[in-house]
């Protein structure tokens, strides 16, 4: 089990217990790149330079700069930050709830888990997430992360609870102005169609639709490498002489061959 990303305290009204909260997903799986020197085959480091000088800067010199104008900064050091603590950097302290189902999935950013972060405090953990889960309702609270507070919900999951940082509403393009201009009705026949379609696809979730092709192909040519093929060895690229396909179909025909291949395929399973 990795670390714990933050520890702190979950509080309801009066009743209070210690937790601690992990993220949820993790990218360490991904193929990751150095950047390197081509010529020399050695790593390049970044460095902060002065866009005026041209100079390094040293660490301790650093500092965060909020712009007023240009090239005009208010400068902040680190007793600054300091400063705006918030009681919501240690407490996750549950101050509404919503219904379960009523916040647009476009507001969850990240979801962590959260669990007791001691014997002590499992039952007060457990009656906060089973009182939820029998109303089927969703905890809101805030919560200081990387030194920014943000808006947080509780969700009760199996025997623990997920976490979700929320975007601000004005981090939300509305999407009124991005779909205004779209049809309003689809023709019912061709509707039908792909219902039909639809239904031949439907299958139970599993988190093997969801494979990164890109990923398992970034390690076929990294295992390839490995291998230090011989010299001269060409790869097989595709034709780029070939004619290009046309992208004008006929949907009804297009439905009507996706369908009949969907069945031939359901059978032969």
């Amino acid at each position: 089990m990795p670390r714990p990303y933050w520890k702190g305290y979950l509080k309801l009204s009066l009743v209070t217990c210690p937790v601690h909260m992990t993220p949820a997903t993790s990218e360490s799986e991904k193929v990751r790149f150095h950047t390197l020197n081509k010529e020399t085959g050695n790593r390049v480091v970044s460095q902060y330079v002065d866009s005026v000088s041209g100079k390094l800067v040293k660490d301790e010199n650093e500092a965060k700069g909020y712009a007023r104008g240009e090239n005009d900064y208010v400068v902040l050091n680190e007793d600054d930050l300091d400063a705006v603590q918030l009681d919501t950097v240690k407490t996750i302290d549950i101050e509404k709830f919503a219904p379960a189902d009523s916040i647009e999935w476009v507001y969850l950013e990240k979801p962590h888990y959260l669990m007791p972060d001691d014997p002590v405090g499992q039952e007060a953990f457990a009656v906060i997430r089973d009182a939820m889960k029998a109303d089927d309702v969703v905890g809101i609270s805030k919560l200081v992360v990387g030194r920014r507070e943000r808006a947080v919900v509780l969700e009760p999951r199996g025997h623990g609870i997920v976490l979700w940082t929320l975007r601000f509403g004005d981090e939300v393009r509305p999407e009124e102005s991005y779909f205004e201009d779209i049809d309003d009705n689809a023709e019912p026949e061709l509707v039908t169609m792909v219902q039909r379609l639809i239904k031949q696809k439907t299958e139970k979730w599993s988190p093997t639709m969801v494979a990164d092709p890109i990923q398992e192909a970034l390690l076929s040519i990294i295992t390839e490498k490995k291998k230090a093929l011989k010299p001269g060895k060409k790869t097989r690229t595709k034709n780029d002489d070939a004619p290009a396909k046309s992208n004008v179909i006929d949907i009804m025909a297009a439905l009507k061959q996706s369908l009949v291949a969907g069945t031939k395929s359901r059978k032969a399973s």
